[in-house]
């Protein structure tokens, strides 16, 4: 802990440097809860400069909880395709029908109550009562933790059961009645200046506190995280009718729940990408696949995983027995109201450049 001298120094340079140095943007030029919730959620495990555009997009489409609220599921994840974690919005779009259910579409102001809400953790809660309310509510994300450990001089993983040994030290430094501010600002500095590499120390207003400056330890905190990539390989079957393409619907639990994908899926060990494609088709529409040809290859990167996804045009020996509840053929301009995963984006974009019509 800091003697109560220091801490005043540490809390006067730090504010100093946000007023002068933090960006501006959209949803710090706001008061509203439901545009500082909003962003809460979007910039969760995403960069500032990829939310900007679906965040102004979002209000544009829902610009306030009472439109949220009776916006159908597909139509809200279809304004969230690309950002991933789809069970963000699926909480959004849940807990802003009850705000207009029971709390009149005034987002809570008590914490228990709002925490309650589906989506809001410990960090959610506290931000929204802290930047729209002000209250006085320290929050913990991924920058605030990093600047915490550098200060503090912990080196190990940035993992949440750090904050046991950052949080009585970081509280001992909070204001209170500058909540919002303060909160911001160690954000900032951790998203502009206390980087996770190439951290610009020499710019840093909390220098002389920090024990990573001292030791030459900034580069080692924190410790990086042990990622093993599950690779992932799966066919795509494009089975097209006259002007439209066959898509189906997830089950609403699970990875990606309630998108749109193609027919497919994982490729066995031992397999050929065709005897996937040929065994899958088969499994998921009952029907045999009497010609196949490639049409593209992507790659996409998830948290755990990286798929690579083989799409194939198919022509099928026999009808395919369809669901009407979660199949459809749609033309090309109709996959803009279906909300897919990001891999299945990319293989809709090349379908669009092989069918449009040429200008």
């Amino acid at each position: 802990m800091l003697e109560k001298e220091d801490q005043r120094e540490f809390q006067e340079k730090l504010l100093r440097w946000y007023r002068h140095n933090h960006r501006k943007l959209p949803w710090r030029e706001t008061q509203d809860p439901y545009k500082i919730w909003v962003s809460e959620i979007m910039l969760q495990q995403t960069t500032v400069q990829t939310v900007l555009p679906y965040y102004r997009n979002w209000l544009k489409q829902f610009p306030d909880i009472q439109t949220l609220s009776q916006a159908p599921l597909q139509t809200v994840l279809k304004a969230w395709e690309g950002l991933g974690y789809y069970q963000r919005a699926k909480n959004l779009h849940r807990a802003s029908k009850i705000i207009v259910e029971k709390h009149q579409g005034q987002i809570p102001q008590n914490y228990e109550t709002l925490q309650s809400l589906p989506g809001f953790g410990p960090y959610t809660t506290a931000a929204v009562l802290s930047f729209a309310f002000n209250k006085p509510y320290p929050v913990m994300d991924g920058n605030i933790r990093r600047v915490g450990m550098r200060l503090k001089g912990l080196q190990m993983e940035a993992k949440p059961s750090v904050d046991k040994q950052l949080k009585p030290f970081l509280t001992s430094l909070f204001l209170p009645r500058k909540s919002s501010d303060f909160n911001q600002s160690f954000m900032e500095l951790g998203a502009l200046v206390c980087r996770p590499q190439n951290p610009s120390c020499l710019l840093c207003p909390l220098q002389k506190f920090c024990q990573a400056f001292r030791s030459g330890t900034q580069e080692l905190i924190p410790q990086p995280k042990k990622m093993n990539l599950q690779k992932i390989q799966a066919v795509l079957g494009i089975i097209k009718k006259d002007h439209c393409f066959l898509i189906q619907k997830r089950p609403s639990q699970g990875l990606m729940a309630d998108l749109w994908e193609f027919p497919g899926g994982k490729i066995k060990e031992g397999e050929t990408r065709e005897e996937a494609l040929h065994r899958e088709i088969k499994e998921e529409l009952g029907s045999r696949i009497q010609k196949e040809k490639c049409l593209t290859r992507v790659t996409h990167s998830y948290t755990q995983f990286r798929v690579t996804l083989h799409a194939f045009e198919c022509e099928l020996k026999e009808k395919p027995v369809l669901n009407p509840q979660t199949h459809r053929w749609v033309t090309l301009s109709e996959f803009e109201n279906y909300p897919f995963p990001s891999g299945s984006v990319k293989v809709i974009q090349c379908l669009k450049k092989r069918y449009s019509p040429q200008k």
